[in-house]
């Protein structure tokens, strides 16, 4: 099963952004932060989500 089916951003993005999160301790603004540094624009609430979502599956 593909959790990641339909999401507006690529399946790299996400596990990234998730595991800046987890891994570094960050907070969601500094993740945000340095995805957008990267060229990536994405909210801070969606990286909420997205931990809220796949952070027990990773």
């Amino acid at each position: 099963m593909n959790h990641f089916k339909g999401k507006q951003f690529q399946q790299d993005v996400i596990i990234v952004a998730v595991g800046y999160y987890l891994r570094y301790n960050l907070s969601y603004r500094e993740v945000q932060e340095i995805l957008y540094d990267r060229g990536i624009n994405v909210s801070h609430t969606t990286i909420y989500r997205w931990v809220q979502e796949y952070g027990k599956l990773l």
